[in-house]
Formats: structure tokens, sequence, C-alpha cells
């Protein structure tokens, strides 16, 4: 196996960056000879290698065959503190891998929605009885959001539209209003 990274949980916290793709970490794969495997992350593509009774493989994929990013509690080991996690899931769960692993989960929010946005995986979360599932609506790959007013304030066009339509009510015909039609046209001419 080739050198180089850090072993994702080795430390206390692992964190690698999202914007620094191609990123090149080792990761723990108790299937493996020596309990490690390497992994190449591009941004379309995923590169695993690792040895098994000494037979070298690598399984190469496309990002997409990922189900999305999604954020985990893992338990401490030895009864030690838990650790919050940013995982890129699979299917398969020996395929999943770890992006950011913290023992407080201050900036887990944010690390996730970069993984996501960079990734272009749809966020996931973990229930308790360990079903899957998006947090938020999606119609493909865009997320859906209830409908907000729009702020004209600090709009680039605000100085291009009169804000007089706004503050005037509009007028209201009733059976009060004169309509005058069938009648001459008077033109006042100096």
């Amino acid at each position: 196996m080739r050198s180089g990274g850090c072993p994702a949980g080795s430390g206390r916290a692992v964190r690698l960056d999202p914007f620094a793709l191609p990123a090149r970490f080792l990761a723990r794969d108790s299937g493996a000879d020596e309990n490690v495997r390497e992994v190449d992350l591009y941004r379309e593509r995923v590169v695993v290698r690792r040895a098994v009774s000494g037979m070298r493989m690598a399984l190469n994929m496309p990002v997409s065959a990922y189900r999305g990013i999604s954020i985990r509690v893992l338990a401490g080991e030895n009864g030690g503190q838990p650790s919050v996690a940013v995982v890129l899931e699979h299917s398969d769960p020996s395929l999943a891998l770890p992006l950011y692993v913290s023992p407080d989960g201050d900036e887990v929010n944010a690390e996730w929605r970069a993984w996501g946005e960079v990734l272009g995986l749809p966020l996931l979360v973990i229930d308790d009885d360990g079903t899957v599932h998006e947090p938020f609506a999606r119609l493909g790959g865009v997320r859906l959001f209830e409908p907000q007013m729009r702020r004209r304030r600090r709009s680039a066009l605000k100085r291009r539209r009169p804000t007089m339509s706004m503050r005037r009510a509009s007028g209201k015909l009733d059976e009060a209003t004169p309509v005058y039609h069938g009648e001459r046209e008077i033109i006042a001419r100096n």
C-alpha cells in the first residue's frame, strides 16, 4: 500500500477539506489486511484501494454511486466520549467513507453542507433506528423551499423601478364612479 495522508480516526479529529480535492487518505477497513484502506477522493470519482489476504484490489466508482452525505453519531472507543462524523454514504455500509470526525459537533453542520455542495450529493440524516432519509424536500437536484417575499430594498434593479406603485392602492370601479361614454371629446387648445 502507498503511504501518505492521515489515517481516518487516528487522532481526536479528522477533517478533509472539501475545497482541496483531490484528496488521498487512509480509512479503517476491518476486512482488509492491516485494517486499512487507501482512498482517493475526486469530485467525480472515488478510488478505494485495499489488500485482502495479500490480494491487492482497487474499486473505482463514480461519486454518483453514493447515496449522499450524512451526519452520524459514533460511539466512543472503550466507553469514551462519542464523536460526530460526516460520512459519504453508500448502500453497502463497508464502502461508507468518513470525511469529517470530531468529538464536538460545533462545525458539523457547515462541513455537512460544504461536502454536499462540492460533491453534488443530497444531504442525509440517520435516525436512531438506522433509517436514512433526506431532511429537505427535493425535486430532482433542486431543493424545494417555501416561497418567500421578495425584498426590493437591496435589489440591483431597485433604482430602476418606481416605488410609488407599492405605496398607493389601485383605484376601484363601483356603481358610484362616473363613466363617460358616447360623448364627444373636448380638447383644450390654446
